[in-house]
């Protein structure tokens, strides 16, 4: 007779796996908002990315601690952005949506262009620069994951690009909050800033929650309705990189439709919620507590990932492209605010 209960052992492993890099994150998040309520103008999530950078190097027992790690990373950061909808009404994310269109596509045109030709300049070949420029142009990694295999990237050019947007994701952390208070931008104005000109989702919240709740919640519809741009750029790419017969076409479309983010379905529901008084006034407040210690939890984790070798290894071109595309994008993102006003 062979026993039924080894059989159920995979499954427990499984959902102990993440608990020590969780435990980790968490931990360090609880010391993030410590140190953020000593230094108010650095805030939670931004101490948060900086004890998970500087402890990276030193973490022990990588391996294990990497499952949990990407839970917070990933999962943690998506369950605070749906949370993030009960702070909204429908009216509001379609008021924000529209109004910030034409600098989400002045900023995306602008990076693409860029991308291009200075891409060429630099002499990085078409499969990294289109990589980086989307990445820049839209939305980090996630848009980087969705044309790879789109213009069938090779992994080496996947990891330089990632690692060049997640060098510039730091930078606009640190720098934009005190910049925006340079400029006297109001919250709306900011969270617009940030929404068009940081790459990553978590790096939107994160510079955003510093600057204020309702630059978050702003940045945050700009953000997911930016994050749709993968769409039609996956397409455009899919049917101009390669010739492909119509019925390889018809599949691209299919699975590009699918990249649309299950949390910003989540986010989508509760705004809807919300905006039928389902969630009460009551409850809005530790909602909003609960999301800024989520995002320092996530923030925790991508610093705890950051790899400074592969970094290293991406090279002087990819970054400097990087940092060009990073500050065409902020200055469009300024400039066009600007000219609106």
């Amino acid at each position: 007779m062979v026993a039924t209960e080894p059989s159920h052992q995979p499954r427990r492993t499984r959902l102990k796996q993440p608990l020590p890099g969780l435990a980790l994150a968490t931990t360090l998040a609880v010391a993030a908002e410590f140190v953020g309520h000593l230094v108010p103008l650095l805030g939670a999530p931004v101490a948060g990315i900086l004890l998970g950078v500087a402890l990276s190097p030193l973490l022990p027992r990588r391996a294990r601690m990497q499952p949990g790690i990407d839970v917070a990373a990933k999962r943690v950061l998506q369950v605070a952005v749906v949370l993030l909808g009960a702070q909204l009404s429908l009216a509001q994310i379609a008021d924000v949506g529209l109004s910030s269109l034409p600098v989400m596509v002045g900023t995306l045109a602008a990076c693409l262009l860029v991308a291009h030709f200075a891409g060429r300049w630099l002499g990085i070949d078409s499969e990294l620069r289109t990589l980086i420029g989307v990445g820049t142009g839209i939305c980090g990694a996630s848009a980087i994951a969705a044309v790879s295999p789109v213009i069938r990237a090779r992994s080496s050019s996947v990891a330089y690009a990632i690692s060049t947007i997640f060098c510039f994701n730091i930078v606009a952390v640190l720098l934009f909050p005190p910049l925006g208070h340079l400029l006297g931008l109001s919250q709306n104005a900011f969270g617009l800033f940030a929404g068009t000109a940081v790459n990553d989702t978590s790096s939107v919240v994160a510079a955003a929650t510093t600057y204020g709740p309702q630059a978050a919640n702003h940045a945050v519809v700009v953000k997911l309705t930016r994050t749709l741009m993968i769409i039609p750029i996956c397409l455009a790419l899919g049917v101009t990189a390669s010739p492909v017969p119509n019925q390889r076409r018809l599949h691209l479309a299919r699975r590009t439709v699918g990249l649309v983010p299950w949390f910003l379905i989540g986010f989508l529901v509760l705004a809807a919620l919300n905006t039928t008084g389902a969630v009460p006034v009551a409850v809005q407040g530790p909602l909003e507590t609960t999301c800024v210690f989520l995002i320092t939890v996530a923030l925790v984790g991508i610093g705890l990932s950051t790899n400074l070798a592969a970094i290293r290894r991406a090279g002087s071109r990819p970054l400097l492209l990087g940092g060009l595309l990073w500050a065409v994008v902020s200055t469009t993102s300024l400039l066009l605010q600007r000219a609106a006003s």
